[in-house]
């Protein structure tokens, strides 16, 4: 998938590789680097040391091995990501605040991984420098599980029930809808029990928290199911068990109310209302007022 760079899928870890830049090296660039910026650090420091500028020499002699690593190799070349789904490319670029060519050494993980965290979908997030020049993340994100409508907004939860700060929630769509100020907290419970009954499950759109103590599931065909406040699971197994002997979900009902224990009470569908005589009336003509 290419949207920024180039990412390539790794085996079956399916790790995508966001190549910064792909450079040549000489073999014989590799070998002695090791032995080059341990020397350069001692002669550095020794330096500092004898002329009684420690202080004041420290950073200058720093930033000068780390200035002169980038000719032997010590350059970035490739960063390497594990677990990205959601989050996009130039999010990541972004925040790791990267750019082809730049000292590895200069690199700072403790500060990237703060800006990697402040991304709306990276729960967690490991940073490893591999050097000379690659730079792994392994990300972990969160996981989308329900929309929650509250003052005629929607924000997308995780299963934690915390919301995800995106705007662009409408290819989460075919997620349940759930409502109710409490709605996120319990959503995840909800729906670890309707996946004991997939029949149902799946005919499900939205529900609606009631009280703060249960709730009333809609279905896709306006069908709606209330559920007791305790033990929700036996009743869903016994709906399930009318479902498949009489098709209880497919009828003309309003309701279904499996409140009372041992008991599911049928609430019919309200009669339509013969047509009139003037909607049989064939439509008048001249102008709408």
């Amino acid at each position: 998938m290419r949207l920024r760079g180039t990412f390539l899928k790794s085996g079956n870890l399916r790790r995508r590789r966001l190549r910064i830049k792909s450079m040549w090296r000489r073999a014989e660039t590799r070998a002695g680097v090791a032995t080059f910026v341990l020397a350069a650090f001692a002669v550095a420091g020794w330096w500092a040391w004898q002329s009684g500028l420690v202080s004041r020499t420290a950073d200058n002699s720093k930033w000068t091995v780390i200035a002169a690593s980038t000719k032997i190799g010590f350059a970035l070349d490739e960063i390497f990501v594990e677990g990205r789904h959601q989050t996009k490319s130039p999010e990541l670029l972004s925040a790791l605040r990267l750019k082809r060519g730049a000292p590895i050494l200069a690199f700072d993980p403790e500060a990237a991984h703060a800006r990697l965290k402040s991304l709306p979908w990276i729960e967690s997030v490991s940073i490893e420098r591999h050097l000379p020049d690659v730079i792994h993340l392994r990300i972990s994100e969160r996981r989308p599980m329900a929309l929650w409508q509250r003052d005629g907004r929607f924000r997308l939860i995780d299963t934690a029930g915390k919301v995800v700060p995106i705007s662009d929630i409408g290819r989460f769509g075919n997620l349940i809808t759930v409502i109710g100020p409490d709605a996120p907290r319990y959503a995840s419970g909800l729906l670890d029990t309707l996946a004991l009954v997939p029949e149902l499950s799946r005919r499900v759109s939205a529900a609606v928290r009631i009280g703060a103590r249960r709730w009333d599931l809609h279905l896709s065909n306006h069908l709606a199911i209330q559920l007791p406040e305790f033990d929700p699971e036996t009743a869903l197994r016994r709906l399930a068990e009318l479902q498949q002997s009489d098709a209880i979900l497919d009828r003309d009902y309003a309701a279904i109310d499996l409140r009372l224990t041992g008991r599911v009470v049928l609430r019919p569908a309200p009669a339509e209302a013969p047509e009139s005589a003037a909607e049989n009336a064939a439509p008048a003509t001249g102008r709408d007022t």
